[in-house]
């Protein structure tokens, strides 16, 4: 392995990787020439069709014309995709070997023919070549906790940064698009009050939030005069929101826990649960579902916001160790319409009564993130993060936009009844 240069990074900046924080980025893996040979192949073979263009200094340009994908070094990129897949892409990234003027752009074009850049014979040879997840970051109730703080712990200061006064890390609902920073907060609570709409919660009801994020919809709740009850495994989230519920004067009306969903205890009469499922794991949807059920008491209601992605694509990556588990969650999973579905009939007694798809949304919700991380990178610095980090953070949430605007990625809200009496 050899230990990579000063990369060139946006605003014309040399950033020198640092090989303790970040030993992947910072060397190049060994590769054969052989396997260099035949990644080089297959990179310029899937890149040849698609509407961008590739070029690759030294080498020439490849594609069908539309957003530019930069190829600084192609030894480097191709060693890193012939050794670890789409791991080795977004790394090449985050050491700066490859950029793009327009990165969404760029891939949002590489996500929405995810299913053809890997010719079909490899594709079936899927387990033979692409990474496994790693058995410690299975979302048993130790591995979710420490899953959990690899990424929601990293500082309350860095998520401040790029998000909205409400502090709501998913998904907004817009009036219409173009979407702008000053209705971010309105959309989020838009966001919120839907959900608890279709969760019928008003005066009196016995709320559990599944996933607390920093307690906006603890305290939106709370406000309606609910009893809410929210559940979290962040030790950063929790004690922010409890500040924030306490600011608000509703401490008496919402308790904060850290506790984990399989843990929870009571009888609720309505459950949310913000885009929670995709940190919990295909092998525990069954176990969440059940947590769900158990705790809603009959005639309660259930709202889910979930992120999804097509059952083909879920099947046929379920089991793969991806740069998005690497380096921002680990052990998450996406799962499908069908999967969700089959799940809650196949395990409890919930019946499905309403589902909602709005991924355009989501894309203006990152689009806005995005920007205002950018806008604030100096202060991203001030924190402590260094250019490798500011570049992961800028290609994870490029890539999921990107997802959002192929039409790979998909948000639904889900409405989820139970037989009983009314309460």
């Amino acid at each position: 392995m050899t230990t990579a240069e000063p990369r060139i990074v946006p605003g014309g900046r040399t950033a020198p990787v640092d090989p303790a924080r970040w030993p992947d980025v910072a060397a190049v893996p060994a590769s054969s020439p052989l396997r260099t040979a035949v990644t080089s192949a297959l990179v310029r073979r899937a890149l040849r069709g698609l509407p961008l263009r590739a070029r690759l200094e030294g080498i020439g340009t490849v594609g069908l014309g539309g957003p530019l994908l930069d190829v600084r070094d192609p030894a480097a990129f191709h060693a890193r995709i012939g050794t670890a897949g789409l791991v080795g892409f977004g790394e090449s990234y985050m050491a700066g070997e490859w950029d793009a003027p327009d990165l969404v752009g760029a891939l949002t074009v590489l996500a929405g023919h995810a299913a053809e850049l890997i010719p079909a014979p490899l594709q079936r040879l899927r387990g033979l070549w692409a990474p496994r997840q790693p058995r410690e970051e299975r979302n048993t109730p130790e591995g979710s906790r420490t899953n959990i703080s690899r990424h929601y712990d990293l500082s309350n200061d860095l998520f401040a940064l790029f998000l909205d006064d409400t502090l709501t890390y998913s998904s907004a609902v817009f009036r219409g698009f173009p979407a702008d920073w000053d209705r971010l907060a309105a959309a989020q609570h838009r966001k919120i009050d839907r959900l608890l709409d279709l969760a019928e919660v008003g005066e009196g009801t016995r709320l559990l939030e599944i996933g607390t994020g920093w307690g906006e919809l603890a305290l939106r709740a709370a406000a309606r005069g609910a009893h809410v009850t929210s559940l979290t495994l962040s030790r950063e989230q929790r004690d922010l929101a409890r500040d924030r519920i306490r600011a608000a004067g509703l401490d008496q009306r919402v308790s904060i826990e850290l506790c984990d969903y399989r843990e929870a205890r009571g009888e609720y009469d309505a459950v949310v649960s913000v885009e929670m499922i995709e940190a919990v794991g295909a092998e525990f949807w069954p176990v969440y579902f059940r947590a769900l059920d158990e705790r809603l008491a009959p005639g309660g209601r259930v709202a889910l916001q979930a992120i999804t992605m097509p059952h083909d694509r879920m099947l046929a990556t379920r089991d793969s160790f991806t740069w998005i588990h690497k380096y921002v969650f680990p052990g998450g999973m996406i799962p499908s319409t069908r999967a969700i579905e089959d799940t809650a009939r196949d395990h409890t007694r919930l019946r499905l009564a309403r589902r909602d798809a709005f991924g355009a949304h989501y894309a203006e919700t990152l689009r806005l993130w995005r920007e205002r991380f950018t806008e604030r990178a100096d202060d991203v610095e001030a924190l402590g993060f260094d250019e490798t980090f500011r570049r992961l953070w800028t290609f994870y949430l490029a890539y999921s936009e990107a997802g959002f605007r192929a039409g790979y990625l998909d948000v639904h809200h889900y409405l989820f009844d139970k037989e009983g009496t009314a309460r």
